[in-house]
């Protein structure tokens, strides 16, 4: 359901508020900070050979490798090969880049871009139309890369996640473009997609062939959704700031969660510790509950599983360790959790990647 057009909570009346309290909603997960093994070389090509297309300007070129996305890829896959390392680390380049991208564009230029990065992706050997956008051409490249040493389970499922991901991401268009402010669950029904998180877990099997009855078990789809959501509400409280401060806060949870139970920022951040709690349990639980299918399928499922928990480790570490929330405060805020509140739409208006420079301490 999609809430009415009527003023957020918070808009206004949560100015005089200075700081906010970053929980720590990981302090109980059992999985540790790995990096991968290859994080410097693959940091390097990756970064090079994304920068080679010019997408941005220099300074917006400067802030989006500030941002790292290297590092979150390394992180979330700390087991994996050079060769799936550098594809994942190529998909987190697009992915961000076509992030970016989303935020400026309208619902019929998004499709667009959609439909080109679609069809680059089910044909990746086919040179891509003469005037056509650029993200094209960067899909098709890195899919050709990816599927060299990919399994076809993989790559199949990598497709079929992306498109949901890119719909979610058009609704998200949509939804701001007409203003809407979701309530809390139509908004994980989006917010699951455009979080990227389904082709990312796609790409855990790139050497794995587990087949499609296993995968779709009640038991691995309830520890996928537990992830996928911890993941999104990592993602949500560290990246509010600088959301509301650019006028775009309404797709994030801080924000549903003000305008549909009537509470202020740190109230919002307490249900969030809550939920994610709750979403820890569904995790553990489901692991418990795995079946047995028999080798070499029950190691994969644990390789993979294992997967999630790791994702959703490296994808909390990298929120803090980036420079893409936080600016150059980042590891002070990962230790002692407060944050200065920005001035509402202080970066509106502000295309491209941008480092946040304000911070502070408690």
């Amino acid at each position: 359901m999609i809430a009415s057009d009527r003023p957020i909570a918070g808009d206004g009346c949560d100015q005089p508020l200075k700081k906010i309290f970053i929980p720590d909603v990981l302090a109980r997960w059992p999985f540790s900070r790995r990096l991968n093994q290859h994080y410097s070389s693959v940091r390097a090509e990756s970064s090079a050979w994304f920068a080679s297309f010019k997408v941005f300007s220099p300074k917006a070129q400067e802030a989006f490798d500030h941002c790292d996305f290297n590092l979150l890829t390394c992180l979330c896959y700390p087991n994996a090969c050079e060769e799936h390392i550098r594809s994942a680390c190529d998909f987190m380049n697009l992915s961000f880049f076509i992030d970016e991208c989303s935020d400026i564009s309208e619902e019929d230029k998004f499709r667009q871009q959609k439909d080109a990065i679609m069809d680059a992706l089910r044909h990746p050997h086919k040179p891509r139309p003469k005037g056509e956008w650029v993200g094209g051409e960067i899909a098709r490249q890195f899919w050709e890369r990816t599927i060299r040493n990919a399994s076809g389970q993989s790559q199949k499922r990598f497709i079929s996640t992306f498109d949901d991901c890119l719909g979610g991401i058009l609704q998200q268009v949509i939804d701001r473009s007409g203003h809407h402010t979701r309530d809390v669950q139509s908004y994980f029904d989006v917010r699951r997609n455009t979080g990227g998180a389904w082709p990312s877990f796609a790409l855990l099997e790139l050497g794995l062939d587990i087949p499609d009855e296993v995968i779709s078990h009640p038991t691995i789809e309830d520890m996928v959704v537990a992830s996928v959501d911890m993941i999104v509400l990592a993602n949500d409280i560290t990246s509010y700031n600088v959301e509301q401060a650019r006028g775009d806060d309404r797709h994030n949870i801080v924000t549903i969660v003000m305008h549909e139970f009537d509470t202020d920022i740190n109230g919002a951040m307490l249900w969030v510790t809550d939920y994610h709690t709750k979403l820890e349990k569904k995790y553990f639980e489901a692991m418990a509950a795995i079946p047995k299918w028999g080798e070499p399928i029950d190691s994969q499922v644990r390789e993979y599983c294992d997967g999630l928990g790791n994702w959703v480790r490296g994808n909390y570490d990298w929120c803090f360790e980036s420079e893409k929330y936080f600016g150059t405060n980042n590891l002070g805020i990962q230790q002692n959790r407060w944050i200065l509140l920005m001035p509402k739409d202080h970066l509106k208006g502000e295309i491209g990647p941008i480092l946040p420079q304000v911070g502070g301490t408690h």
